[in-house]
């Protein structure tokens, strides 16, 4: 089994996989006659995601993989996959809303800089794989394929779910003494190096990150509003 180096050969892979699989996501949502023709496609999308990662899960607690500090599924990526799938399957606004955000922003981030120490074909690799691809193809199939862009309102809902995870998270890394959500410290080799020490590079990365979210929906906006006028 291989180790795993950032922009390495496999690292390259994957972001190529990523890149590929973006086309089948929007097409398998565009290609759908009606609307209820694309939820029963996103509803197969929804399954297949529980049907991969339910079991990958279950194995990070089998076999003595079990860690306090990484296993527990509390990081956005891990919220942003069981959010794609209620989304998957109800196409309600508020999921939608939380894949678009979390998974075009956070789960991307992952894809660039992942916290991972063995290659293919270990657990962690895989698992790690089939979570940040399956969410960000989610995130891209719900917007560009079905068709449900975010609203203002939809930012709003996620930035108070955001604080909220956040908040609880804060307080379950001080009490076990792990560092879910990087607000404890930042990690090795991320985009994170860039900013302060903790805590400042927590207040500074909220303030872009809320940014980045408003710069995310904006485009949307100016749409509608155009779509609205008058030929």
């Amino acid at each position: 089994m291989d180790g795993f180096t950032t922009f390495g050969t496999q690292h390259l892979v994957m972001l190529g996989v990523a890149a590929v699989g973006l086309v089948p996501a929007v097409l398998v949502g565009q290609t759908r006659p009606d609307e209820a023709a694309r939820r029963r496609t996103s509803r197969v999308l929804a399954v297949v995601l529980v049907v991969v990662l339910v079991p990958l899960q279950t194995l990070g607690f089998l076999g003595g993989r079990y860690d306090v500090d990484t296993t527990l599924p509390l990081q956005l990526c891990d919220l942003a996959s069981l959010a794609a799938v209620v989304a998957l399957w109800t196409h309600h606004r508020y999921a939608v809303g939380l894949t678009y955000y979390w998974g075009l922003l956070m789960t991307t981030q992952g894809l660039l800089t992942p916290a991972l120490d063995t290659g293919f074909p270990s657990v962690a690799f895989v698992g790690f794989w089939a979570l940040h691809l399956l969410v960000v193809w989610s995130a891209v199939h719900l917007t560009w394929g079905v068709r449900l862009p975010p609203t203002w309102r939809e930012y709003v809902t996620t930035v108070a779910t955001t604080l909220v995870w956040a908040g609880a998270v804060f307080l379950f890394n001080g009490a076990a003494g792990t560092n879910y959500g990087f607000l404890e410290r930042k990690p090795e080799g991320s985009v994170l190096d860039v900013l302060a020490d903790w805590p400042t590079y927590l207040a500074q990365l909220a303030v872009i990150v809320l940014l980045l979210w408003a710069l995310m929906t904006l485009p949307w906006t100016l749409v509608r509003r155009r779509s609205r006028q008058p030929a």
